[in-house]
């Protein structure tokens, strides 16, 4: 994390330079764009949403102890303004679809928890995206083989010429390194979650 995100939770907002507050919100822009445009898919509302969420960072922002569970509170703060958006802009709902197929307005589940979950699983799934680009060569090669193309794990032990075992303690600890990072980012220990 940069050092404008750490002085805009540090440093009392309207008492920074005019060019210094400039920064860190273009800072706080890059940081919150690409979770938020993953979910809306329209980069006026996305720039709204950012807005908003900018807004709420600097009027309400507690003390930190570290730099991880900062950026937990931004993405947090982030993600339930997104989730606000959509409840308050009902055609969004339509969007939210990961394929973007159209979903007519009387498929929509209308409980707010469900707009919550599908938003809190989109951005952990873009999370995981980015998480598998920093696991083991070998780690994600087994990932692609059993969960995108569906082998099984004999399939896949042929394939690699290794044992089903040494197969199936790869993939625990491939999942058991995305458990943590996601732990790590998000602050979520969730067990129910079959990541």
């Amino acid at each position: 994390m940069s050092n404008m995100i750490r002085l805009l939770a540090t440093a009392d907002f309207s008492d920074i330079s005019q060019d210094l507050q400039e920064e860190i919100y273009y800072e706080y822009y890059d940081f919150a764009y690409g979770m938020i445009f993953y979910i809306i898919k329209d980069h006026a509302a996305t720039e709204d949403i950012i807005q908003d969420s900018f807004i709420k960072v600097i009027k309400n922002k507690p003390v930190f102890e570290n730099e991880g569970k900062l950026r937990a509170w931004l993405k947090v703060v982030t993600k339930n303004t997104t989730i606000n958006y959509l409840r308050k802009n009902k055609n969004y709902r339509n969007q939210l679809d990961v394929e973007g197929v159209f979903m007519y307005k009387e498929e929509i589940p209308q409980s707010p928890v469900s707009v919550e979950n599908t938003v809190e699983t989109k951005l952990i799934e873009e999370s995981i995206m980015e998480y598998l680009q920093l696991l083991k060569p070998e780690y994600r090669v087994l990932l692609q083989y059993r969960w995108k193309q569906g082998l099984t794990y004999k399939e896949i032990s042929n394939l690699l010429d290794l044992s089903e075992d040494v197969v199936k303690q790869r993939l625990f600890r491939a999942r058991e390194s995305i458990k943590k990072m996601l732990f790590k980012e998000w602050g979520i220990k969730d067990e129910k979650r079959k990541i």
